[in-house]
């Protein structure tokens, strides 16, 4: 798990910790944490006690965004690190409109792997 800088922390609108996350899924925290260990899921270490902490734009309702998993395997491809990815994922993008995590959200996934296809080149 990486600790992020004050500029991406600010970017993410809102952040869980894993057992939030857990509550939301309906799992156990461990499968959170192999979620995490299998790239499905980003967590980063931040605040105070530097607990594990994941977007909360990352999940949708009770489940991980749909293309959100893809999207990270692209970027990851790519050599983004979390940091990174995070920094890319909740930047705006005039052209999508929003984020590339608002467009997953709004089922707009092919449009935002398009773009992570594009960095490669």
């Amino acid at each position: 798990m990486t600790e992020i800088d004050a500029k991406t922390d600010a970017l993410v609108p809102a952040w869980l910790t894993v057992p939030d996350i857990a509550e939301k899924l309906g799992v156990e925290v461990t499968r959170v944490r192999q979620l995490i260990k299998e790239g499905q899921l980003i967590a980063v270490r931040r605040g105070e006690n530097r607990a594990l902490h994941i977007p909360a734009a990352f999940i949708d309702e009770d489940k991980v965004v749909k293309g959100l998993v893809g999207t990270l395997t692209l970027l990851r491809d790519d050599g983004f690190t979390a940091e990174e990815m995070l920094e890319w994922l909740f930047t705006p993008d005039p052209s999508l409109p929003g984020t590339p995590a608002q467009a997953l959200t709004e089922n707009r996934g092919t449009e935002v792997k398009r773009r992570a296809q594009a960095l490669a080149v």
